[in-house]
């Protein structure tokens, strides 16, 4: 399967909604979906580091990072250990940094752009609220789905008969 949200979108119309056409696609996974994990951060991805470092099986972390292109909120050794522990994808409201190492890595990754910069790690943030961007809200607990058509949340899980 090449494809997930045009055939979602077929069969659940009404149970979908679109993100704006904002991100861009860099991880080697290119079609992912699960529950929403959030993190809210600004240039501080310290709550980004505890949550890849926790069993993310069936789940998608939403990073709200405010749209910030000064400093990159995911790299390579992040996003390994989001492999490690079974992280199906990360949707990142800012920037990465090791494009060419995390285009390798089997994991969904969507941010809006690439900055060499890490950030400063302050322990601050919050995880597991309602954060909004790209003209949706993403909820703790419903579910989230990216391919190279964008991104689509639901409450509830939806499946095809391919993606179940």
């Amino acid at each position: 399967m090449l494809d997930l949200l045009p055939d979602l979108y077929d069969l659940y119309p009404d149970q979908l909604q679109l993100a704006d056409p904002i991100f861009n696609d860099y991880g080697a996974k290119s079609i992912f979906y699960g529950e929403i994990v959030t993190v809210s951060c600004f240039n501080d991805n310290s709550k980004v580091k505890e949550l890849v470092a926790t069993q993310g099986t069936g789940k998608v972390m939403v990073v709200e990072g405010k749209a910030s292109l000064t400093n990159a909120l995911l790299g390579d050794m992040l996003a390994e250990k989001a492999v490690e522990n079974g992280w199906e994808g990360i949707v990142i409201n800012g920037c990465i940094r090791d494009a060419g190492t995390i285009a390798t890595l089997p994991l969904g990754v969507k941010a809006i752009g690439c900055n060499p910069i890490k950030t400063e790690k302050l322990g601050i943030g919050d995880v597991n609220i309602q954060v909004n961007f790209a003209n949706l809200n993403f909820i703790p607990g419903h579910y989230i789905y990216g391919d190279a058509n964008g991104l689509a949340i639901s409450k509830n899980l939806l499946t095809t008969t391919e993606n179940s």
